[in-house]
């Protein structure tokens, strides 16, 4: 497991002289679930990508174990973006290989079963229902046995039902897995059912304006009254949390 140190002073993008994240610091411990809720457009993806090292993150301070996050070779990253991202021409089974240096049939076998589909590793991405791809991406994440998670709202746009199943299944590989886990979805309720910890950002230029443990006992319902009575208590005290602002007017 990994633990995580992050202090980001002023990210701009490229050939901008707009901030986007600004004064944005925190932690996490090995094995800590992590949400982050922010509006749309607060730099919730920028700062997944400069933990993945997708994104340029010179001059921030970015730890793994106390070492720098993209110098470090002793640990395995995986991460679900907001799309499943799968190769078309690529079959479900080579989708997954992608990611691993060798090759691995019982691995991925046991996997797709995980996921519910055992059956399907023939198949084209064009071949499975938008719900079924999204588990091939989260089989393929952690089908490197991932030290460190990151998730980009990966049940956006899912009808109800397979979103929920899906939840269930991140819950379960997470705590087989006992990954790290860094999780942004704009779902307060997702976030509550799933972290251990939520924090929220402001608008752009987006900094850290509330931390909070979520102290429910595991495993949690899905809207169940424990959570919607903890959901509400939160909202009662910050009504504008989910617009960036902690301001009680």
């Amino acid at each position: 497991m990994i633990a995580l140190d992050i202090a980001i002073k002023n990210k701009y993008y490229a050939n901008s002289t707009a901030v986007v994240l600004k004064d944005i610091q925190f932690s996490v411990k090995p094995g800590e679930f992590v949400a982050i809720i922010g509006p749309s457009g607060s730099g919730k993806t920028t700062l997944l990508n400069m933990l993945s090292g997708l994104e340029d993150a010179t001059a921030q301070k970015l730890l793994g174990n106390s070492k720098s996050l993209h110098d470090c070779k002793e640990y395995q990253l995986g991460y679900v973006f907001q799309q499943p991202r799968l190769m078309p021409w690529l079959t479900v089974n080579e989708n997954i290989q992608l990611v691993l240096p060798t090759a691995q049939e019982r691995k991925i076998k046991t996997l797709l079963a995980q996921v519910g589909l055992a059956d399907k590793g023939d198949y084209y991405p064009k071949q499975l229902s938008g719900g079924m791809q999204r588990r091939v991406a989260i089989a393929r994440a952690f089908a490197v046995n991932p030290e460190l998670i990151l998730l980009d709202e990966p049940f956006n746009s899912l009808d109800a039902p397979t979103a929920a199943k899906l939840r269930l299944l991140l819950v379960n590989l997470c705590k087989s897995c006992g990954s790290t886990v860094v999780f942004v979805t704009h779902d307060l309720s997702e976030a509550i059912y799933l972290a251990d910890r939520i924090i929220f950002m402001s608008n752009s230029p987006s900094s850290i304006i509330h931390q909070v443990n979520v102290n429910l006992p595991k495993p949690r319902k899905e809207s169940g009254s424990t959570e919607l009575a903890w959901q509400s208590q939160l909202m009662a005290q910050y009504p504008q949390i989910l617009s960036g602002s902690v301001s009680t007017d």
